[in-house]
Parts: structure tokens; sequence; C-alpha cells
């Protein structure tokens, strides 16, 4: 690979344009960093488990529109909260894997949100 294609301004500048418009499929919040892409919403009724289901699909949908697939296998779902109804999420017919805790940018989270197994990785 030719060195100064490591160096491109122009190809993220592309990604995030091309990416950009991709919340306007999702009723709820939506938070992008890279490649990464995550949504959440409150869930307090059927209701509310079923828009983030359909947000899901949205961006299922999206994501093949721009022929650029989300790797459903590394997606994962995490409940907050006591009263959570705890439901299954899918994307493209593969079910979400429930996790307890998860590093993200190098913070572990966790679905207690108790500070105790957190490290910063440096």
């Amino acid at each position: 690979m030719c060195p100064s294609a490591q160096r491109s301004v122009l190809g993220p500048l592309l990604f995030l344009i091309y990416i950009n418009d991709i919340d306007e499929s999702v009723g709820g919040r939506i938070l992008k960093f890279a490649d990464d892409t995550k949504t959440y919403h409150k869930i307090r009724s059927d209701d509310d488990i079923a828009n983030l289901q359909s947000d899901l699909c949205n961006l299922a949908s999206s994501s093949k529109e721009r022929q650029m697939l989300s790797n459903v296998e590394k997606c994962k779902v995490m409940h907050f909260g006591y009263n959570n109804k705890k439901a299954d999420y899918f994307m493209d017919g593969v079910n979400f894997k429930h996790v307890t805790e998860e590093k993200d940018l190098g913070v572990i989270i966790s679905d207690d949100l108790k500070w105790e197994n957190s490290v910063v990785v440096q």
C-alpha cells in the first residue's frame, strides 16, 4: 500500500459526509465514532421496545442502501436499570448478544454503572 494513502484527509471526510444523514432513519438517540454506531432509548413500555427495534431495522436498511453492511455479529445490547424489560433485539435476523459490561473507548461500562471494574486503558 502506498504510504500517502494512509495519510488521506479526504477519505475520512468523505466517509463522514457519506454516513452523516444516517441519523434521519433513527427516532432515538444515535452516537457515531469513526465506524462505530450506537443507538439508545429509554425503555418504559412495549411501544419503546418496538421503536428501538424499528430503529435497528432502519439502520440495517440504511446501511444496505449505502452498501456498507453492519457487522451484526459484533452488535451487543446492554440493559440499564432495575425495571428494564430486557427485551431481545436483532438486526438482519441475527440476535444481539446480551452483555453486562463492555469496553468503549478504553473505559469499561457496566450495566449497574458502578466503577469497581472500570479501568481506563491508556
